[in-house]
């Protein structure tokens, strides 16, 4: 696993966006697995700006979402098919034909895992997932407690988290329940960034590459992937003991 700190917010969006726009170089239509959350909306800047400059292309690529709240319709301002619309999808040449996210307010939640589960598995899994982090150490939604062997199925949120989200929501009525991508599926990606900035995330990037691997940590599983990368700003990696450059 490799660490790397960069001087601050802007220059992490910007080595993310770079690591996602090599991918993308490399290999045209491949498989991304996407997060949302306040700490990617600057590599979705830097990709939408190296899209209108640079004629970097998105149009053979396949995005799916990590993560969707259950209950919300996908026109709710709040849900994270929305949020990928505002923020990325309009703003580049992605096809809509190659954009999956899962639909928070399908009939039956269950069926709706397994046909997400079973859409990644048949694009050959992803090539690239980028991560946030949670300050409790989740990745997707997976709270701390997930089982590692998991895949894409409802998760009720942890109160923390809730109360993290609520400004999204008028009057703070964040959902108890979401639909997230599983924890062997993101580990079976053939490429991890993960991406974490502000002295809030400290304290769960600290125990992620630095405590025992564990399930009270979900992040941790990373440092077992072949290929996975933490990208830091400096007050994210403050609490590192070790921290790399």
């Amino acid at each position: 696993m490799r660490v790397r700190v960069l001087h601050d917010y802007e220059a992490l969006s910007l080595a993310a966006a770079e690591e996602v726009a090599e991918t993308l170089r490399s290999r045209p239509d491949a498989v991304l697995l996407l997060p949302t959350g306040t700490t990617p909306l600057g590599m979705y800047r830097r990709l939408a700006e190296m899209h209108r400059r640079a004629g970097l292309s998105f149009a053979r690529a396949t995005f799916f979402n990590l993560d969707e709240y259950l209950g919300l319709p996908p026109d709710h301002v709040a849900s994270y098919r929305a949020y990928m619309h505002r923020n990325f999808y309009s703003l580049v040449d992605a096809d809509p034909r190659r954009i999956h996210c899962p639909n928070g307010a399908a009939p039956d939640p269950e069926a709706e895992c397994e046909r997400y589960e079973a859409e990644i598995r048949r694009c050959g899994g992803a090539d690239l997932c980028v991560l946030g982090i949670g300050r409790n150490g989740h990745i997707g939604f997976n709270e701390p407690g997930a089982p590692f062997g998991s895949r894409t199925r409802i998760v009720r949120l942890a109160e923390s988290t809730r109360r993290v989200n609520a400004r999204d929501f008028e009057e703070g009525r964040v959902p108890e329940h979401a639909i997230t991508v599983g924890m062997a599926t993101i580990f079976e990606s053939r490429r991890i960034l993960l991406l974490a900035s502000g002295a809030s995330k400290a304290r769960a990037v600290a125990a992620a590459i630095e405590g025992d691997i564990s399930e009270s940590v979900p992040a941790s599983l990373l440092r077992r992937h072949p290929d996975a990368a933490f990208l830091l700003d400096g007050e994210a990696a403050a609490g590192l003991a070790r921290p790399s450059a």
